[in-house]
């Protein structure tokens, strides 16, 4: 038996170090709509951005992580290291991430037929692809 999916999408939580910078960079310079800040039990914010059916949380914890992930990107360590969104911009939003001062991993490149990528570091060191179909 598996498990019984109930919504076409994924949601996932970054539990953020420079938080002013990470809501910067989720809703500004990306673009994301902020659909709620929560406060979570045990202390803290859940801050959450719509992408599509999909939620990212940025969370500022209170009292701080205990440590940090490994830096690095795909080949920095074993775990989770990029998460992916599907845009119909990828110029446009490189060029606006690249203008904010965001770093720019990858530039935009074909990885297949049809498929363009780019991979930019937010201001806490997380990859975060663009890809786009065409």
């Amino acid at each position: 038996m598996s498990v019984e999916i109930k919504k076409a999408a994924i949601d996932i939580g970054i539990i953020a170090k420079n938080i002013d910078a990470m809501m910067t960079f989720y809703g500004e310079t990306l673009g994301l709509e902020l659909e709620a800040s929560i406060t979570m039990p045990g202390g803290g914010v859940m801050n959450r951005f719509k992408v599509g059916d999909s939620v990212i949380k940025v969370i500022e914890l209170d009292p701080p992580a205990l440590a940090d992930a490994a830096p690095g990107g795909i080949r920095g360590a074993a775990g989770y290291r990029y998460w992916t969104i599907t845009v119909g911009n990828l110029k446009a939003s490189v060029q606006k991430a690249a203008d904010a001062g965001a770093k720019i991993v990858i530039a935009e490149k074909v990885v297949r037929e049809g498929i363009v990528i780019a991979i930019i570091e937010d201001p806490d060191g997380n990859w975060v692809e663009l890809l786009e179909m065409s």
